[in-house]
C-alpha cells in the first residue's frame, strides 16, 4: 500500500510540472511607450486593465502586471497631447503550453487559462496617440490636400 501511495504521488507531481501555475510568475514587467507624429512622446499618463486588476504608467516606463488569458487593454491621455489606445491579446506561452500537453493531456493548460499563469502580453507596448478632437496627422493626406489648393 505505501508504494501505491508513493507511485500516486510521484505520478501526480509529474502531472504538475507542465503547469505554468506552479512553475512561472504570475506577474509580468511590461514596457509602455507612447507615438505621435513617428517621434516618440514623454510623459503620458496609461492606464493597463485586465480581468485581473489595472496599473497606471507614465510614458516611457515600465509596469508590473497580472498575467491573464484575456485581453490587456491600454488607455493613454494627456491634456493637449491626446488620446491613444490599444487592445493587446496574451498568447499562451509555448513552454507552458507543451509541458501541459505532454504531462496532464491538458488539464494543466485549464488551470493555467483561469490563473493567466501560463499566458504572456508583448514585452513593449507601443500605444498610437491621436490629437484632441479625433485628428491623426497623415502626411499623405496633407499633401494630397495641399495639392487641390
Amino acid at each position: 500500500m505505501a508504494i501505491f501511495k508513493r507511485l500516486v504521488a510521484v505520478l501526480a507531481l509529474a502531472a504538475l510540472g507542465g503547469c505554468a501555475t506552479l512553475s512561472e510568475p504570475d506577474q509580468q514587467v511590461v514596457l509602455v511607450q507612447t507615438i505621435q507624429d513617428n517621434r516618440e512622446v514623454a510623459g503620458i499618463g496609461c492606464v493597463l486593465t485586465n480581468d485581473a486588476g489595472r496599473w497606471f504608467v507614465t510614458t516611457p516606463g515600465r509596469v508590473s502586471v497580472r498575467k491573464s488569458a484575456g485581453k490587456l487593454w491600454v488607455d493613454c491621455k494627456r491634456s493637449g497631447a491626446g488620446v491613444g489606445q490599444d487592445v493587446v491579446d496574451s498568447r499562451a506561452n509555448a513552454g507552458a503550453l507543451m509541458g501541459n500537453v505532454v504531462l496532464t493531456a491538458g488539464l494543466g493548460y485549464l488551470v493555467d487559462k483561469r490563473t493567466g499563469a501560463g499566458f504572456e502580453y508583448p514585452d513593449t507596448l507601443t500605444v498610437l496617440m491621436r490629437r484632441p478632437g479625433g485628428y491623426v496627422e497623415d502626411p499623405v493626406d496633407e499633401v494630397a490636400s495641399n495639392a487641390l489648393y
